[in-house]
C-alpha cells in the first residue's frame, strides 16, 4: 500500500512539473510518450488534408535533456516546404517502413503552425505501396495508452 501511494505522488509530481512549463515550445516537451504529448492537443479532424512530395531531410528532435527524441520529417511539396511531425523516435524506428532523404511520399495530417511555420502532424505516411500509421481517424497516436479501440 505504501508503495502504491508513492508511484501515485511521484507520477503527480511529474505530471505537475510538466504543466509548470509553459515557457518551452512544443519541440522541448517532446513529442508524446505514453499519453500522444503536446502534438495530441494540437491534433485538429478539421484541418486535416494530405501533401506529397520530397523527403529533405529526416531529423531527431531532442526536446530537453533526459528526454526521448521525436521524428520529423522536411518535404518538400508543390506548396513549398513543410515540417511533417511524425511521433516518438521508439515507435517510429521500429516500424518496417523507413522514410530517408530523396523518398517521395504522400503525408496525411492535421495542418497547424509550428514556430511560426505551416506544419503537419501526420496520421498516415504512404511510400509506393507502404503505409506507415501513426494516428488513428480521432488524431489520438497509435502508440499511446489513450487509444481506444
Amino acid at each position: 500500500m505504501y508503495v502504491m501511494k508513492t508511484v501515485i505522488a511521484l507520477v503527480a509530481l511529474v505530471a505537475a512539473a510538466g504543466l509548470a512549463l509553459p515557457g518551452e515550445s512544443l519541440a522541448q516537451r517532446g513529442m508524446g510518450g505514453g499519453m500522444g504529448g503536446a502534438f495530441t492537443r494540437l491534433y485538429n479532424q478539421q484541418t486535416v488534408e494530405t501533401v506529397s512530395g520530397q523527403v529533405l531531410s529526416v531529423d531527431k528532435v531532442a526536446p530537453r535533456r533526459g528526454r526521448l527524441y521525436g521524428i520529423h520529417l522536411m518535404l518538400k511539396t508543390a506548396q513549398g516546404e513543410i515540417s511533417v511531425h511524425l511521433g516518438p523516435s521508439w515507435f517510429i524506428e521500429r516500424q518496417t517502413m523507413k522514410i530517408a532523404v530523396n523518398d517521395v511520399v504522400d503525408v496525411t495530417g492535421s495542418r497547424i503552425t509550428y514556430d511560426g511555420k505551416p506544419a503537419l502532424i501526420a496520421a498516415l505516411v504512404k511510400k509506393g505501396d507502404e503505409t506507415l500509421e501513426l494516428r488513428d481517424s480521432r488524431g489520438l497516436p497509435l502508440w499511446s495508452a489513450m487509444k481506444s479501440k
